[in-house]
């Protein structure tokens, strides 16, 4: 068994004006000026309570829960009236589905939602190449482990036999906390140097260069 899980947003699937425009609508709804755009992208990875209370610090629970529901309510709505692009990354569908012929079983473990990671997979035509789909709906948010541990155990896979490959540090802490092997993408939203702190075994400049080290 070979079990690479991937992160979504940042990694497989540039998502990041329609992030940037849902968050602005969470904090114009409670009339507070919204973050930079830099700190709503450094946020992207979490899930959207703990999002909020790291661009909002000053806020409480129930003003976090308050505003991710602002948040969901307004990206699905930018949704359904065709306003939201969540293009691949150039070179990824080639680098999975490389993976997937030579063997590997693949997963995603993001901090979206069930219904949007769905929506995004099928709408990239990628949703039939994974076997384990774990999202915020149903887990702690990043770096919390419980993510990667259920994607090992619905995959039937050791830690020793999984790899994460994610953009941001949450993603290399949650796969060092799971005693799995992290690889960092230098194409998402924290910097390379960030991700090779945070455990990052090799932090990969393209798609090919990724499928390159695993097929090794």
């Amino acid at each position: 068994m070979k079990l690479a899980v991937f992160d979504c947003d940042g990694t497989l699937v540039d998502g990041q004006a329609p992030i940037c425009e849902a968050m602005e609508a969470a904090f114009a709804a409670f009339s507070i000026p919204a973050p930079s755009r830099g700190a709503i992208r450094r946020a992207v990875g979490l899930s959207l309570p703990q999002a909020i209370r790291q661009l909002l610090p000053a806020s409480d629970a129930e003003q976090q829960q308050a505003m991710a529901e602002v948040y969901k309510l307004s990206f699905r709505t930018a949704r359904e009236q065709g306003r939201v692009a969540q293009p691949l990354f150039p070179g990824i569908e080639d680098t999975l589905r490389g993976l997937h012929a030579n063997g590997w079983t693949l997963g995603v473990a993001t901090g979206m939602s069930d219904r949007g990671l769905g929506f995004c997979l099928e709408a990239n035509g990628i949703a039939d190449l994974f076997v384990t789909l774990q999202t915020a709906d149903r887990h702690p948010s990043k770096p919390h482990p419980a993510m990667l541990e259920e994607a090992l155990f619905e995959a039937g896979a050791a830690a020793a036999e999984a790899v994460m490959i994610g953009d941001t540090a949450y993603d290399m802490q949650m796969a060092t906390s799971a005693h799995v092997r992290a690889i960092g993408v230098d194409w998402g939203y924290h910097h390379p140097r960030e991700l090779a702190e945070a455990g990052a075994e090799i932090v990969v400049e393209t798609p090919a260069q990724l499928l390159e080290h695993l097929l090794k």
